[in-house]
């Protein structure tokens, strides 16, 4: 199992071909030290696994890998769905150059005059914004920032090594910045 920095990580993730709307995600708290943990999955892309913590407001470290190919009968029902009472998180890749940016701006301001002007739901005007800005990587996410979902724990426990292995790296990590505890 390959230990990467999470930001090599978030790169793979977005410089996937797979559907950008397959993804799907939970995070929380982690369930021993300080930080995050952060699941990513995608039917045919696979799942991740990411440790972070912030080291101070506006530096965040961590470390990551990739647990599984795909996402079989064993993870599926471990990742929110579409339709679960859940949030939604996307990820976002900086326009290339100015034509760019306009071109986004352009078809984010015609999908919002097409949603302002019809009755559409909240799942088809977040999906058609995404799509508007582009977005790699977006779908369903259920996150809770002061406890740790029960999934997220079943995840953990599922990929028992993945999770010694990262929370491991990222202890190492907190005690070479000399930091003791995350900035909260």
């Amino acid at each position: 199992m390959q230990i990467n920095n999470w930001q090599e990580i978030l790169s793979e993730v977005v410089e996937s071909d797979h559907d950008p709307e397959g993804w799907r995600a939970i995070a929380g708290q982690r369930a021993t030290g300080v930080g995050e943990d952060l699941y990513l999955g995608h039917p045919t892309g696979g799942a991740y696994h990411l440790k972070t913590y912030a080291k101070n407001p506006t530096e965040l470290r961590g470390v990551g890998t990739q647990i599984a190919r795909k996402i079989d009968d064993k993870i599926d029902p471990l990742l929110p769905r579409r339709g679960d009472d859940s949030g939604r998180f996307a990820m976002q890749q900086p326009p290339e150059d100015e034509s760019a940016a306009e071109t986004i701006a352009s078809r984010l301001e015609s999908t919002l005059r097409h949603h302002a002007d019809n009755d559409t739901s909240s799942e088809a005007f977040f999906s058609d914004v995404m799509d508007a800005v582009d977005s790699p990587a977006f779908g369903p996410m259920e996150y809770e920032l002061s406890e740790r979902p029960e999934r997220l724990g079943q995840l953990s426990d599922t990929f028992e090594d993945a999770e010694e292995l990262l929370n491991a790296e990222l202890d190492e990590l907190i005690e070479d910045d000399d930091v003791g505890r995350g900035f909260q």
